[in-house]
């Protein structure tokens, strides 16, 4: 996994969007596995696709690159059906390295703001800004939770029902504390035992 796309999830579960959704802007035409595919296209350097794609699918690439090229050489719609062929094909086998299923490429335009904001933190080789926005929805996030757990924990011994709705609130905070924590160890040290230490919490949603 990439780290642009390391970032886009764990960004994407600090924001509550869809891990999915962070995931799918590697079918877009605008992506950059397609990006990756017409940049070799044009340079006519298939090195230039191959960081995306698995050394178990490098040779299948590297024929239909050729393939490729061969049919270009006519022009006009042959180049088109070809290019678009070759798009499909690797961000097929991309998918695949990663255990995803593809079902064709996607529109442009279409890339969630997410992850266009973590791909511009890597084109402008700084991450301020997407920072800033990820502390603002952290911090509220928390407070948020926090709010509702305390307002409930006042009133608590007033009934059954009172105390009910703060230990729903009480876990609730607690899962969302225990989230951002488990997101965090993941994207900091990804593939490692970190990302599934337990944090003492089983509480049952």
């Amino acid at each position: 996994m990439t780290t642009s796309l390391r970032l886009s999830l764990f960004v994407a579960l600090l924001l509550g969007v869809s891990p999915t959704i962070a995931r799918a802007h590697c079918d877009a035409l605008d992506g950059p596995v397609v990006k990756a595919a017409r940049a070799a296209l044009e340079g006519r350097d298939v090195a230039k696709v191959m960081p995306w794609i698995g050394a178990e699918h490098a040779a299948d690439v590297r024929d239909a690159f050729e393939r490729t090229l061969r049919v270009r050489a006519s022009g006009g719609d042959a180049l088109a059906l070809a290019d678009t062929w070759f798009f499909e094909t690797v961000v097929r086998l991309h998918r695949a390295g990663e255990g995803a299923p593809f079902d064709g490429l996607k529109p442009a335009g279409q890339t969630a703001p997410l992850v266009v904001a973590v791909d511009k933190t890597l084109e402008a080789g700084s991450v301020d800004a997407l920072v800033a926005r990820v502390s603002e929805h952290v911090s509220a996030g928390v407070r948020e939770h926090f709010t509702r757990a305390n307002e409930a924990q006042r009133h608590a011994a007033d009934s059954v029902d009172a105390g009910r709705r703060f230990v729903a609130a009480y876990v609730a905070y607690v899962h969302y504390v225990e989230g951002l924590h488990q997101a965090a160890l993941g994207a900091a040290a990804h593939g490692s035992a970190a990302t599934t230490a337990p944090t003492g919490h089983q509480h049952q949603k």
